[in-house]
């Protein structure tokens, strides 16, 4: 089994040329005719729902055209170096909150999840010749799965939680019916499900995700693995989360990097500037904690 897997957020997108998040929205409010509206210090689900609302009181919208479009607006996104020496690390499980395929590179890709979801991203996975992708935010082949809303987000994290502390109820015998957090006490199914088994199992090296606090998809399972590990006494947990943040963020953010420390994150900060140089330095720290070779 590997040691370790990695969760990569969309800061790894912005080393490439091309439009950016600000971009995009300015784009939607234009294209739906909402450009009145502010962004201010409204969160970005919040914000979503408010275009979308008003959208369709202008204009009947399916929210699947709203999806699609945002879909071809990110797959336009190229892959860079990064993306690159990503997948040379000798890792089998990548996990993303990216829509598009940037870290799969070119090669060829096929959806191999137990469950074929058309919203949610429970079991969402793409396998390639070595590696298996989890787009835990919905991909760009599937824009209905996209998760942008706060109604996504809320759905989202109610079939997360289904699937670690309920149970499951899907008719595919694929799927193992008891709860995940029940399995692992029991040491019994344990084969990977979910890219949620990965944050009870592997180490988890979280890298170009701001983790804002809208998501709380997220922050519940940091904060649902910490009560386990600390108040319960699991003593089944015995794998380490790190966070990586530029050493000018870990100063700003102090309330994050505090909220981190109590879930039981350890947090890396990496002092450099420069995007690019930041994100090697910190596939250089995984594999040196490995004992990999390491990427030049």
């Amino acid at each position: 089994m590997d040691k370790f897997s990695l969760l990569v957020g969309n800061d790894i997108n912005n080393i490439s040329p091309g439009i950016s998040w600000s971009d995009l929205l300015t784009n939607i409010k234009t294209k739906y005719h909402v450009t009145a509206l502010e962004n201010g210090q409204k969160p970005f689900p919040m914000l979503y729902e408010e275009i979308f609302l008003n959208a369709i009181k202008i204009q009947h919208l399916n929210e699947k055209e709203l999806k699609t479009y945002i879909s071809e607006s990110v797959s336009q996104i190229n892959q860079n170096e990064i993306h690159q020496l990503i997948r040379a690390l000798p890792t089998k499980n990548i996990i993303t909150t990216n829509y598009e395929f940037s870290l799969e590179g070119s090669t060829s890709k096929k959806n191999t999840s137990l469950i074929r979801e058309t919203t949610y991203s429970v079991f969402r996975r793409h396998e390639t010749t070595d590696k298996t992708f989890w787009h835990i935010h919905g991909d760009c082949d599937s824009p209905s799965s996209i998760n942008l809303g706060y109604e996504h987000y809320c759905g989202q994290l109610q079939k997360m939680r289904d699937y670690v502390v309920n149970g499951t109820n899907y008719t595919s015998d694929t799927v193992f019916k008891a709860a995940l957090i029940k399995r692992l006490k029991q040491k019994k199914d344990l084969q990977l499900q979910s890219w949620i088994d990965l944050f009870f199992t592997q180490d988890i090296h979280i890298l170009g995700l701001s983790l804002d606090f809208v998501e709380i998809d997220l922050w519940w399972l940091l904060t649902y693995r910490a009560r386990n590990k600390f108040y319960r006494k699991s003593d089944f947990i015995q794998n380490q989360l790190f966070y990586y943040t530029t050493k000018k963020w870990h100063q700003i953010a102090v309330d994050k990097m505090q909220l981190l420390k109590a879930n039981d994150v350890e947090i890396i900060v990496i002092d450099e500037s420069d995007k690019t140089k930041y994100y090697k330095k910190i596939l250089k720290e995984i594999s040196k904690r490995y004992q990999l070779p390491s990427n030049k």
